[in-house]
């Protein structure tokens, strides 16, 4: 039997996809994993390391995946965010938005700081201390992931690894601690919701029964050259950049890309449908996140488990404080401020989904509140993968990256 096999791009992918199939079915069928909140992909992906590594660990063989097809996924995801990134939606938001988008940028600095801090004491790069700081925490799976990439082109070892189990901490914390302290602000004082219920907003409803499956299919076709046609032009910038020695991640050249594309859309009056957008930059991101971690070595993260737990415990402490004592406290202490402190821990514990899935579940017992909704999505959904980027490139310039 071979020491060692590579699967090749479709073979990853079909792995991929009944990951992810199998992990749909555990998230939803297993009460305890379901009320985790975990993505499906999270699941998935990580049932797949487990069974590579008991494989490694029982046989001696080592099972490689293919990463370029999550590499061009990873692209698309960063594109179809700026495509849904009409700079005209912030004005809506108003005094609010720009609290909330301040504080988070205080938040992403602070959690930098601790994980250099632990980086450093343990003896390590700094750059590991930005993997386990804003990019995990605030930033997903898929930002660490795609910032691990830029530590594996500066020679770092492990960061993939590093990147990604930091990241699943993450989320995991996040999905148990923000819905409960959340839950917790409000009983305690004693708020109450003063709207109707009127649906998830960020959820896409079809009111088109009407439109014939020839118009949806040209809807889809157009999005989809619309996001080719974004990783087209993020990749010319990209290059551009190079020439002019910026050095600048890919997926953020992209990101940009699809805000210039769909802000000079937006310019000329012409209306793009981001309902496909949206649900095709959904899909990109949990099949690269399921690709992404089913390559997890969890052999590796075993020696830095402790100290990555360490990192987690304080990292939830950092944002429960600012969430709950000062953007609770800056938006008005009421039952609205409260719900977007929630989501506001969400996305600064673990990420978007989570946000989304705190407030989700507090209204649904507590009652609606649209506001947040608002406010998490405008900050959650563009805002914090830019400003997350600008502080990871701020700190890199410090002498101790040199």
């Amino acid at each position: 039997m071979p020491d060692f096999i590579a699967l090749n791009e479709l073979h990853t992918l079909i792995v991929g996809l009944v990951a992810l199939g199998v992990g749909a079915t555990v998230t939803y069928k297993i009460p305890f994993v379901k009320r985790l909140g975990l993505p499906i992909s999270v699941t998935g992906g990580i049932l797949v390391a487990l069974l590579v590594a008991v494989i490694r660990n029982r046989t001696g063989v080592e099972i490689e995946f293919a990463t370029h097809t999550r590499d061009a996924l990873l692209l698309v995801f960063f594109t179809t965010v700026g495509l849904s990134a009409k700079l005209s939606a912030f004005k809506a938001g108003g005094r609010k938005l720009a609290i909330l988008c301040g504080v988070t940028v205080g938040l992403l600095v602070a959690q930098n700081v601790i994980g250099i801090g632990i980086a450093l004491v343990r003896g390590a790069h700094p750059f590991y201390g930005l993997l386990i700081g804003s990019l995990s925490f605030v930033g997903g799976p898929g930002t660490a992931i795609a910032w691990a990439m830029e530590g594996e082109a500066m020679g770092l070892p492990f960061t993939n690894e590093v990147a990604l189990g930091s990241a699943t901490l993450a989320t995991l914390a996040g999905a148990l601690v923000a819905p409960m302290l959340t839950g917790l602000l409000i009983r305690r004082r004693g708020l109450h919701s003063s709207g109707e219920h009127t649906g998830v907003p960020w959820v896409a409803e079809d009111h088109d029964h009407e439109i014939a499956d020839e118009f949806r299919q040209k809807y889809i076709a157009v999005s989809l050259l619309l996001i080719l046609v974004a990783v087209a032009v993020g990749d010319w910038l990209n290059d551009w950049a190079v020439s002019h020695n910026v050095m600048l991640p890919g997926f953020l050249t992209a990101l940009l890309a699809g805000v210039l594309i769909s802000n000079v859309a937006d310019l000329l009056g012409k209306d793009i449908s981001f309902e496909p957008v949206e649900r095709g930059g959904a899909m990109a991101l949990q099949i690269f996140l399921t690709l992404s971690l089913m390559g997890l070595q969890v052999w590796v993260i075993r020696p830095i488990l402790g100290p990555l737990l360490f990192n987690v415990v304080l990292q939830i402490v950092l944002s429960a404080v600012v969430a709950l004592v000062i953007l609770y406290r800056l938006l008005g202490e009421d039952y609205d401020a409260a719900v977007t402190a929630g989501g506001f821990m969400g996305f600064g514990m673990a990420s978007l989904p989570v946000a989304f899935a705190t407030m989700d579940e507090v209204t649904s017992r507590t009652g609606p509140s649209a506001q947040a909704f608002l406010l998490i999505t405008l900050a959650a959904s563009f805002f914090v993968d830019l400003a997350n980027a600008v502080v990871t490139k701020t700190f890199m310039l410090l002498p101790m990256f040199g």
